[in-house]
């Protein structure tokens, strides 16, 4: 009887030292499984956000960067490593993981999108449609946008298109189109259709200037004393074929933004 008394009070000793341990690994260390990265920049703080390209792996430097990959974490939860390379990073592709922010966008609040900011490895608030790094799990509000903090995030790296995008302009537009990553098929449609537009008023204005320019030198030739008279109206249809060429692009970035 009394070793039996020994032995329950042995386990539940065990049970109670293991349960505390778990407890606090799971409030201060990300949640999710890293996988083994090797990644360019020496720096590195846990909570970096990490972009991918064709060189490598590195903390991310743009606005929206379409190359956003992770999250560089020193306390994952599991930790897929790559034995044979000893100088391998783990970083979250999915999960949670604490993320540093800054307030350079706004301050974030709950549920919020966030995404990559022109400070290196740090994110934002997402104000627009673009690539983001997913969800924020936790407030942070700073009035200094310099001041760098940390807050959990659901980490989902994807291309967001629900903001009503009003502030985009003709560089983010074809910035967006030179990058497959971030295009939808109907957002494939709407570029196909924007450049057929373009094109065919550029078509139609230089085909229609071309035949005016033709009859007025003609014209000129047969009646050199109406040349002033021609002139005029051969500006007055360049004018004309302008206005046609800059409608042509007004309806395709119409397209593009609405």
């Amino acid at each position: 009887m009394k070793y039996t008394a020994l032995i329950v009070s042995i386990f539940f000793l065990l049970v109670l030292g293991n349960l505390s341990p778990i407890q606090t690994f799971a409030q201060n260390k990300s949640v999710g499984t890293a996988l083994s990265v090797s990644i360019s920049d020496k720096n590195l703080k846990d909570g970096n956000i990490i972009a991918s390209s064709t060189k490598g792996y590195s903390l991310t430097k743009i606005a929206y960067d379409s190359n956003v990959y992770g999250v560089y974490t020193q306390t994952p939860a599991i930790f897929l490593q790559n034995t044979a390379d000893s100088q391998v990073k783990p970083v979250i592709i999915s999960g949670k993981a604490y993320v540093l922010v800054s307030s350079i966008n706004g301050s974030i609040k709950i549920n919020d999108f966030i995404t990559t900011s022109t400070i290196a490895g740090v994110g934002q608030k997402a104000t627009r449609n673009g690539m983001i790094l997913g969800s924020a799990l936790e407030d942070f509000n700073n009035s200094n946008p310099k001041t760098i903090g940390k807050i959990l995030v659901a980490v989902n790296p994807h291309f967001n298109a629900s903001f009503e995008d009003n502030k985009t302009n003709v560089l983010e537009v074809l910035r967006n189109a030179s990058d497959p990553t971030t295009l939808t098929q109907l957002t494939s449609l709407r570029y196909v259709i924007a450049a057929g537009i373009v094109l065919i008023s550029f078509g139609i204005g230089f085909i229609y200037f071309g035949r005016v320019t033709s009859s007025g030198v003609e014209a000129l030739g047969r009646n050199p004393l109406a040349s002033r008279m021609i002139q005029v109206n051969l500006v007055l249809n360049l004018v004309l074929m302008i206005i046609i060429v800059l409608v042509g692009f007004g309806v395709g970035y119409m397209i593009l933004i609405l």
